[in-house]
């Protein structure tokens, strides 16, 4: 498992990508840049919304929470749906279960929904570095929207120099990905 460190939490409060309010424009924009490519949305307000502006996420990692609260039944209701994947993760951390289900669901032949004991709030990091180039990746940026990550080298470099940063030993936790 990785553990974020406390000094590290500054560097997830700057986007790691534009911010929509918009879940349309969003899907719009990741659309124009790569039409096969993998969806994965990482929060279930932001699985809710793009289900609901009609597109499922090809990969959805939810804990049924926003901002620590439960979330409301109708949430709840439309983010899980597909095939149900159940995985442990703790808050702060990124375990190599959440890892391993992220590169299953991604190869998976029908949208997956990983249903997170725990929080789900890191899983964007192990998400860029499992998906392929040219996927894009959602997440919440609390009280401004709906954050896209376009999955190129430079992302994934990103997310590699951050997760160096975590205690625990970062080889074997991203071992699935390597495989």
């Amino acid at each position: 498992m990785l553990t974020l460190p406390t000094a590290l939490r500054a560097a997830f409060k700057e986007p790691f990508g534009p911010i929509y309010t918009e879940a349309e424009a969003l899907l719009a924009d990741a659309s124009s840049e790569e039409t096969n490519a993998p969806l994965v949305a990482v929060g279930d307000v932001v699985t809710f919304y793009l289900r609901r502006a009609g597109r499922a996420p090809d990969v959805a990692v939810v804990d049924g929470k926003t901002k620590r609260e439960a979330v409301g039944d109708e949430i709840r209701r439309a983010v899980e749906t597909g095939r149900l994947v159940e995985v442990t993760n703790e808050p702060g951390t990124i375990s190599r279960d959440l890892v391993a289900a992220l590169v299953d669901a991604l190869a998976a032949d029908e949208p997956t929904t990983l249903l997170v004991e725990g929080e789900e709030d890191l899983a964007t990091l192990p998400a860029v570095l499992a998906a392929p180039l040219g996927s894009t990746i959602v997440y919440g940026q609390p009280n401004e929207g709906m954050v896209r990550v376009t999955v190129d080298e430079a992302a994934k470099t990103e997310m590699r120099d951050l997760l160096s940063q975590f205690d625990g030993d970062v080889d074997a936790v991203l071992a699935p990905i390597e495989a």
